[in-house]
């Protein structure tokens, strides 16, 4: 079935996210896992898994619109050096994620792909679980303090 050329666009750019979004998770996880905060690391690893698991819907997606999938383009990256600028750039990447999957639906139904319009609510819906875990862990840190937070999170 041929595809919007627009929505395949906006697909490829949502991949690109993705993409990058389980780069950013897999170093902050490996991190994490490097310092001895192993549920954390664990945390982080199930987020970057889920990620994937977008990226492989953006990818049958677009080849059943009959698009090309670009898996070479990432967007910008941020490694946080500690654990609260970990959770403040994943917390920053998943404002944005969810602001462009808001948009690609919009677009999506504009264009009358109600299919694609559905695995985009789906995936949107992951990425609000994404960003209301970081938001707790970012509550535990600010309740708890950080070495008491970082003392719950060891092995």
């Amino acid at each position: 079935m041929k595809g919007n050329p627009q929505l395949i666009e906006t697909l490829n750019s949502l991949l690109a996210d993705e993409l990058s979004a389980i780069n950013q998770y897999i170093v902050h996880s490996e991190m994490c896992a490097n310092w001895g905060y192993d549920k954390l690391h664990n945390q982080f690893e199930q987020r970057a898994i889920s990620e994937m698991k977008h990226a492989e819907k953006l990818i049958a997606r677009i080849l059943f619109l009959e698009g090309t999938p670009i898996v070479s383009n990432l967007k910008e990256i941020h490694i946080g050096s500690d654990i609260p600028k970990q959770l403040e750039y994943d917390h920053a990447a998943e404002e944005g994620a969810i602001a462009a999957y808001n948009a690609a639906i919009r677009l999506a139904g504009e264009v009358n792909d109600f299919a694609t319009r559905e695995i985009l609510e789906e995936i949107l819906s992951d990425e609000d679980r994404h960003i209301d875990g970081i938001e707790e862990l970012q509550d535990q840190v600010s309740h708890m303090t950080l070495p008491i937070f970082l003392t719950t999170q060891v092995r």
